[in-house]
């Protein structure tokens, strides 16, 4: 477990010492001072901000924080080029960290940060890690399906036909289908798609929207992450919940793990800064925040799941490289094409 030791606050000596430094020098015109950094997030300000409050607490390193939509951002980033005053990329998506690590944005992290973090969730060229995991699952209401799908390839069976939601327009399901294109080949992914179209699907404007008509058994099926369902517990209880997760067959691609992840633009102009924050998200504080508030998969050994969640290696999620997960273009094409985008 990476734990903000005496090493994070060594970290934050040297950051501070180059601002009194960089105090000194009348003639520096830079937009980002030593002692601050600009994240780029995609993850929203509402969520991440306590964690980041207390990153700034604790080291003195103030943050300028830059929320969007992570895609976006990452087009932002690259079009920014070495110009962009972002220090961090911390972005909901791996396919975003993917596409910047393709344009040769991002710096390679110390093995120490990455170590902890297993494999399957951070970049191969050590260039971004993730920093919390979702599952892709079925949210199913029980009163309606006896005898759940285990695989995506399960809800094209005409029983299906009507009584399936999705979101569309949602990240999460984009990614989904992404991953489906990395695994089967767009020829096999289109397949999937004019079946799952045949079938008529409920389009839905979010995963949260999928999740109540489940519940309230408007659909018997909808394609949600993992957490919506754990969060519509906190809020209204359990005992007035009907809904449940089902978890896929081991290896199939509805069963995507992605990640949120961190990165590190080679344009920083305070590395040290930086990684300190990199650092801070894989502590045991912030793994138990995503863990425990936002009902994420933590990343680093030695963090409680929620209540009731399986294991990663327990689910033996698809092999993706998830930096593969970076052509969404692509992605929104062919749903365009099979009528599922906007559907």
């Amino acid at each position: 477990m990476i734990t903000r030791t005496t090493r994070l606050v060594a970290i934050a000596a040297a950051a501070l010492s180059v601002v009194a430094a960089a105090c000194s020098d009348d003639n520096d015109s830079s937009s980002s001072s030593p002692g601050s950094i600009t994240v780029y997030s995609g993850r929203s300000e509402e969520l991440v901000k306590p964690l980041l409050d207390q990153f700034s607490a604790e080291t003195g390193i103030t943050i300028e924080f830059r929320a969007g939509d992570s895609g976006e951002l990452a087009a932002q980033l690259i079009t920014e080029g070495d110009a962009s005053p972002a220090d961090v990329f911390f972005s909901q998506d791996a396919g975003a960290l993917g596409a910047l690590q393709k344009a040769g944005m991002l710096s390679t992290l110390p093995d120490e940060l990455l170590s902890p973090v297993p494999g399957a969730y951070r970049s191969a060229d050590g260039e971004w890690v993730g920093t919390s995991g979702r599952v892709r699952v079925l949210v199913i209401n029980p009163d309606l399906v006896a005898n759940p799908p285990t695989t995506v390839d399960e809800l094209l069976d005409p029983q299906w036909k009507g009584r399936i939601g999705f979101a569309p327009s949602n990240a999460s399901w984009q990614s989904f289908v992404t991953g489906l294109r990395v695994l089967r080949g767009d020829d096999g992914a289109r397949e999937w798609l004019e079946g799952f179209a045949a079938n008529d699907p409920v389009a839905y404007e979010k995963n949260g929207a999928v999740r109540d008509a489940v519940n309230s058994g408007e659909v018997a099926i909808g394609l949600v992450n993992h957490y919506y369902l754990y969060e519509k517990i906190a809020a209204d209880g359990a005992a007035n919940v009907r809904a449940v997760n089902q978890f896929l067959a081991p290896g199939d691609a509805g069963g995507l793990v992605n990640v949120a992840g961190v990165g590190v633009l080679k344009s920083s102009g305070n590395r040290t800064a930086a990684l300190a924050l990199v650092e801070f998200l894989l502590s045991e504080t912030a793994q138990r925040y995503f863990a425990e508030k936002t009902f994420e998969y933590p990343l680093v050994a030695g963090v409680a799941l929620p209540d009731g969640l399986p294991t990663l290696d327990e689910l033996d999620p698809p092999a993706i490289d998830l930096s593969d997960l970076d052509t969404l273009a692509e992605t929104q094409e062919l749903l365009a094409d099979v009528g599922l985008l906007t559907r």
